[in-house]
């Protein structure tokens, strides 16, 4: 458990995303809290200008970056995604208030977000390192596009109706050809998402690797494998078929066949911050229902 003192979180930023007056009543709420303990709030100012809430300063990522000394996410695990894509570089940590639906990363429950915020202010908090890919989708050996992840990377077919087929190397070394939907490429703290019910393993966050996790192969024997975080994955879109890259499934990227999308660990990664209590078996156990009698 962390022993810093609450000064250590002089400047708080709140994060939101979904315009309703859940969220708006939330932020307020949350927001005077702090205020009335001495910290200065900062808005994001998508949040500000969806949910309306005025009376405090409102900042960009950037602004956020350069202040905040932590930034507290109101919404589901998609905030939370497109905010530690933002912050990663500034290195500012997070804390999720759940009001999406499974809520893997965001976990602290809205009717406990006095208690919890009251705790790290305290400075009774656990602290957890994640890290998140570097994408690159390289064409005629140049780069085309490029971005970060911290859930996935995936390539899909598109709005096509057929499969497509990829060639996949590890480090330079050929795993297979593989032909598919598609293919993903997931961190531990995605391996709860997109590439869990693609049929991946479940990779507990400390656990240093990265799944690659194959969509709908025609082969049944193509199965998802686990490789070294310090692993550098291309992934070649074999002619005649072009692809599309999504990356967290927030952005994307059309790919045309001959690209090579170049995956490996990126420089940056993200701290989330967790409640006294926290624990991430407990987590699964209640997220994926893992406790729940079987029924007859």
């Amino acid at each position: 458990m962390n022993v810093a003192a609450s000064d250590n979180f002089r400047t708080i930023a709140l994060i939101g995303k979904y315009q309703s007056r859940e969220i708006a009543e939330s932020l307020l709420w949350l927001a005077g809290f702090l205020s009335g303990r001495g910290v200065e709030v900062l808005l994001e100012e998508a949040t500000a200008g969806a949910v309306g809430v005025s009376g405090y300063a409102v900042a960009t990522y950037d602004r956020i970056g350069e202040r905040a000394d932590l930034a507290v996410v109101l919404g589901g695990d998609g905030t939370m995604l497109n905010a530690a894509r933002h912050l990663a570089r500034f290195e500012v940590p997070l804390v999720g208030i759940n009001q999406g639906r499974l809520g893997f990363m965001t976990d602290i429950a809205l009717g406990a977000m006095a208690e919890s915020m009251t705790a790290m202010l305290a400075g009774e908090f656990f602290r957890e390192q994640r890290f998140l890919l570097r994408a690159e989708v390289m064409r005629d050996g140049e780069s085309a596009f490029q971005t970060v992840a911290l859930n996935d990377v995936v390539v899909n077919k598109g709005e096509i109706g057929r499969m497509i087929e990829l060639e996949v190397k590890v480090d330079g070394e050929l795993i297979h050809v593989l032909r598919a939907d598609g293919l993903i490429v997931a961190t531990p703290t995605g391996s709860t998402a997109y590439a869990l019910s693609a049929n991946g393993p479940i990779l507990h966050p400390s656990v240093p690797g990265i799944a690659i996790v194959p969509l709908c192969p025609h082969a049944l024997s193509n199965r998802p494998i686990t490789v070294s975080d310090s692993c550098t994955i291309d992934v070649a879109l074999l002619p005649p078929h072009d692809a599309r890259v999504h990356f967290d499934g927030q952005k994307h990227f059309e790919a045309r066949a001959g690209d090579v999308v170049r995956i490996a660990r990126s420089s940056h990664h993200i701290t989330l911050l967790h409640p006294p209590g926290y624990s991430y078996f407990a987590m699964l156990r209640e997220k994926l229902h893992w406790s729940s009698t079987p029924r007859h």
